[in-house]
């Protein structure tokens, strides 16, 4: 009898031992399926600041790595008409249809593509640069989404008793500059200046004399298009 108890000990082992092998083949199985399916992402998100960031690379590479030079690339931002911000087809640069606020500031590396990497280079970040930016690679079921998030650098300085001073930096196109009270309401500027460096982008100065009249809280508002920034400061009475 012992005997036949061991025998049966051993036949429940091999089947507990046959349902795990069991399993582990149909998850590696499952698991292969899944490596060729389309390449996604969680949206990951970039920040950026006009007047202190110059250049930023938007990422998107194939994993597993791969020669990526003859696969047409697109990338687009969805929001925009006309929609293509950088193509690449062919083995070169595919640019006939790019949006116009992006010529001359993009490019792929012919270098990356060979161990496919295919992230973006945008240099002169702007404002409008702000957006959701898709990589889509379709001989190689790569569809991926990235965000910029694109900030200002702005300051507000005492200059003197009464007069304060906003300046930013990295402008394009011009921007409009506003002083408002805490109430919204705008405030005449004293003066304002503009200035366009050599990098094409625009540079702003603008004063305010402080009146008895103003509230204590001031903002410094730039506005381009339909976009703005501001920075506020506290005037004690």
């Amino acid at each position: 009898m012992p005997r036949q108890k061991d025998r049966r000990s051993s036949k429940s082992r091999l089947s507990v031992w046959t349902t795990v092998f069991f399993h582990s083949v149909i998850i590696l199985q499952m698991t292969q399926i899944n490596a060729g399916e389309s390449q996604t992402n969680s949206q990951p998100r970039i920040m950026a600041v006009i007047g202190q960031t110059q250049d930023i690379t938007l990422l998107c590479s194939v994993d597993p790595p791969i020669n990526a030079v003859d696969e047409m690339v697109e990338w687009s931002r969805s929001d925009l008409n006309p929609r293509f911000v950088h193509v690449w087809r062919s083995g070169e640069d595919h640019l006939i249809g790019q949006n116009p606020s992006y010529k001359n500031r993009t490019s792929v590396s012919i270098e990356k593509l060979k161990t496919g990497d295919a992230s973006l280079k945008l240099t002169k970040v702007r404002l409008s640069d702000e957006g959701t930016y898709r990589c889509f690679i379709p001989g190689l079921s790569v569809d991926l989404s990235v965000e910029l998030v694109v900030e200002a650098d702005i300051q507000i300085t005492k200059v003197s008793p009464g007069v304060l001073e906003c300046k930013s930096k990295g402008w394009y196109p011009e921007p409009d500059v506003f002083w408002l009270e805490s109430e919204g309401k705008i405030i005449p500027a004293g003066s304002k200046e503009m200035f366009r460096g050599p990098d094409d982008l625009y540079a702003l100065s603008s004063r305010l004399t402080l009146e008895k009249e103003h509230s204590k809280n001031i903002t410094c508002r730039i506005q381009q298009n339909k976009q703005h920034r501001e920075v506020k400061i506290h005037v004690p009475g």
